[in-house]
């Protein structure tokens, strides 16, 4: 199982430019994005889902899957590249790894829901029925027997999504629909941040430090992704990987 995959590093993500690895930031907008020796599986597949279009999420599947290593190199030069790996004692455990940007998502808000059980359950069972997926979700505290939900959508299914939730409106006790297309989700992972407590914290701060304001929030073990405004997103995306990478 040390066999090695070599992967072109070309993508519609940096369709400008054959990169010869997987940096910490698309280089097209951070200029201080370093590349990367090694990455394991896992904040890869996060990576790719979340923009990182370097590589495709099923071919770094497949590579866990069957414990196969990746190389990420350019087509065009025989420069190192950058290893996708399983876990290893040797591994350099980088508290962050990169900075992924996803310009493609919109933000829907259902206003007035009957704050009910099951009100949630019907909006997103009403969704998932019409093929519309859902990533980043908030609901705010019940008030006067409603309540309000905000979640995110990729741009190609808020028109598709919007209808839906017209068409059902009255079902689905919803008062009102807004929604937001000048938005984008910005997001670093990393699997050392399972066990160093404040990422989050400093996270939020670089970004304060910037006057980025945050609209939502999403977590996982390895990962954290804030929604911001899309007028904002370049400095907020080199203020993170200023705050997490370069001090590495």
């Amino acid at each position: 199982r040390s066999t090695l995959m070599r992967s072109s590093a070309a993508s519609d993500v940096y369709k400008r430019q054959d990169v010869d690895g997987v940096y910490t930031a698309d280089p097209r907008y951070v200029k201080k994005a370093r590349k990367l020796a090694e990455i394991t599986y896992d904040e890869m597949l996060d990576l790719a889902a979340l923009g990182a279009g370097v590589l495709h999420s099923r071919s770094v599947e497949l590579a866990k899957k069957y414990g196969v290593q990746l190389v990420v190199r350019s087509s065009l030069n025989e420069s190192e590249g950058t290893i996708v790996k399983g876990v290893g004692k040797k591994m350099e455990r980088m508290l962050i790894s990169g900075v992924a940007l996803d310009r493609e998502a919109d933000r829907i808000s259902v206003i007035g829901i009957a704050d009910v059980p099951g009100s949630a359950f019907k909006l997103f069972h009403t969704l998932a029925k019409n093929n519309i997926n859902v990533d980043i979700i908030i609901q705010s505290v019940g008030r006067d027997g409603t309540k309000d939900i905000s979640f995110t959508v990729a741009s190609d299914d808020l028109e598709h999504a919007l209808e839906v939730l017209d068409k059902n409106k009255e079902r689905l006790t919803i008062q009102d629909i807004t929604w937001n297309e000048k938005v984008a989700k910005l997001s670093i992972v990393g699997a050392g941040m399972m066990s160093n407590p404040g990422v989050a914290a400093k996270m939020f701060e670089s970004l304060y430090n910037s006057r980025v304001n945050i609209n939502m929030i999403s977590t996982s073990e390895i990962r954290i992704t804030v929604l911001v405004a899309e007028k904002d997103i370049d400095k907020a995306m080199n203020a993170v990987h200023d705050e997490f990478i370069m001090e590495e």
